[in-house]
């Protein structure tokens, strides 16, 4: 298949199709809740769904935790493969650094609630109450 990529300065498109098409995210949908949200800034100012991204746009993403800022290289109105959605933007080595020393910290500092799953058990909640002073 053949994916038209715009490239020219003039190009824009919907920053939650941008998102979409670029594979930050599986469905547009997500793509403007996170919007919707307060999490994507173009030029870091907070954006709605319908704001236009264009092409040379300072693009900050937050995913999890983790800030994504990349610059826009090119728009496509179709979502393609990973190899094409990779050319459509470029990270900056800022946030590639930062990425990258958010990684190791997750990495070596588990969060203690991420093993936890469900109810508590009759042992998990006397052990609770013995510490939070309930009886």
């Amino acid at each position: 298949m053949n994916y038209k990529i715009s490239t020219e300065p003039g190009a824009r498109m919907r920053i939650d199709k941008w998102l979409w098409a670029a594979r930050f995210f599986k469905t547009r949908s997500l793509a403007a809740d996170t919007v919707e949200k307060g999490r994507v800034r173009i030029g870091g100012a907070a954006v709605k769904p319908a704001k236009e991204v264009r092409v040379g746009d300072l693009v900050e993403v937050e995913i999890e935790g983790i800030v994504w800022q990349v610059r826009v290289l090119g728009v496509c109105d179709v979502r393609g493969p990973a190899s094409v959605a990779q050319t459509l933007y470029e990270e900056t080595p800022d946030s590639q650094a930062r990425r990258a020393v958010e990684a190791e910290r997750r990495k070596t500092f588990r969060e203690p609630a991420a093993t936890l799953q469900g109810r508590p058990t009759k042992r998990d909640r006397r052990v609770i109450d013995k510490f939070s002073g309930g009886d």
